[in-house]
């Protein structure tokens, strides 16, 4: 593989990326070893909680409980490898909530995107249902409820993006429930005296996963790129994990809404031109940039706990070194192209 054009290292396989996601700075060790008690993870099996909990082990975590359905039991089998406890639990059910143990400090991932249109009933259980759930579950815990910037209007590149007061307008019944999930927790919060942190996340990237990687396999394949989204925000999913690990003391009623994603306002030409660049290929570029996207403005997150380590030029080098190699993925595209709101 040609490598002139790179200015780093490339990530050469699945072990060298997880143990790069999950090495903690001085400062995450510091806000988890602080943590009093064990954390659990609410739907530890999905994107980020495999990562999640091994960076709160690294860190120091008292205890890290891992709950999930746990449909692979090779996910069971990797985390108990890795010193988090798992719990099989199907979230939705009232005695199966009921039985989780008591624990001081949650994190709350659990929710359905990918195949939520065609599947509404379930979309709206998990991501509106569920959290009033957790909240009246476990009313004197901190909670990290992680949501979406798909509730948030599309808005001009030019806006700076959206802010935590920014006018709502989800887009379709995903970005709705994801709303619903929001209004229930920040009620029941409000009600018991719940600490809460209401975290809207915007795409968050590795290398098998991510805009990033949907863009550079269709440069390295020859597939045309729809400029249709013409811009997007990106995080690396180590850095957004290290910030929800440091998040718990953000945690308040009533509930305290922050932004997570990278501080670029990307734009998906420049990003297959870069890509192509870096690959040796000539993106196929399809349609027009439309006037307005769904990005967001995390400067809040970034005032408490600085900017991320990550750059989005580092994760373009890793990402198409990642492809060039015939990288592993996970096999779900983020489908951050739509804009009706159907994924």
């Amino acid at each position: 593989m040609e490598m002139s054009k790179f200015t780093i290292d490339p990530i050469e396989t699945e072990t060298a990326l997880v143990d790069q996601m999950t090495e903690p700075v001085p400062e995450v060790r510091d806000a988890v070893s602080g943590i009093d008690g064990e954390v659990m993870i609410l739907g530890i099996a999905g994107k980020m909680g495999l990562t999640l909990g091994e960076l709160l082990v690294r860190s120091g975590a008292r205890g890290v409980i891992g709950v999930s359905r746990f449909s692979s039991p090779d996910d069971r089998e990797y985390l108990e490898a890795r010193g988090i406890r798992t719990v099989r639990c199907d979230l939705i059910d009232d005695d199966s909530l009921r039985a989780l143990p008591e624990v001081g400090h949650i994190i709350l991932l659990a929710g359905h995107k990918f195949g939520s249109t065609g599947n509404e009933s379930l979309t709206w259980a998990m991501n509106a249902l569920l959290p009033g759930k957790v909240m009246q579950r476990f009313p004197d815990s901190r909670i990290i409820y992680v949501s979406s910037g798909n509730v948030y209007r599309f808005v001009s590149p030019d806006s700076g993006g959206s802010v935590e007061s920014s006018p709502l307008d989800p887009i379709g019944e995903y970005a709705q429930s994801r709303l619903g999930g929001e209004r229930l927790a920040a009620y029941y919060a409000e009600r018991n005296g719940t600490p809460l942190a209401i975290i809207r996340l915007f795409y968050a990237t590795e290398l098998r996963y991510g805009v990033f990687l949907d863009i550079a396999q269709r440069v390295w394949t020859g597939q045309p790129i729809d400029l249709a989204m013409g811009y997007v925000n990106q995080i690396w999913q180590g850095d957004a994990n290290a910030y929800l690990a440091r998040s718990f003391p953000l945690c308040e009623s009533p509930a305290r809404i922050l932004n997570l994603t990278g501080p670029d306002h990307l734009g998906i030409r420049d990003v297959a031109l870069k890509l192509g660049e870096l690959m040796g290929r000539t993106p196929v570029l399809e349609g027009e940039e439309s006037h307005t996207a769904l990005l967001g403005d995390a400067s809040a997150l970034f005032n408490l706990m600085g900017l991320p380590r990550v750059s989005s030029g580092e994760m373009m080098e890793w990402v198409a070194a990642w492809v060039m190699n015939g990288g592993p993925t996970l096999g779900k595209p983020t489908k951050y192209e739509s804009r009706n709101g159907q994924f």
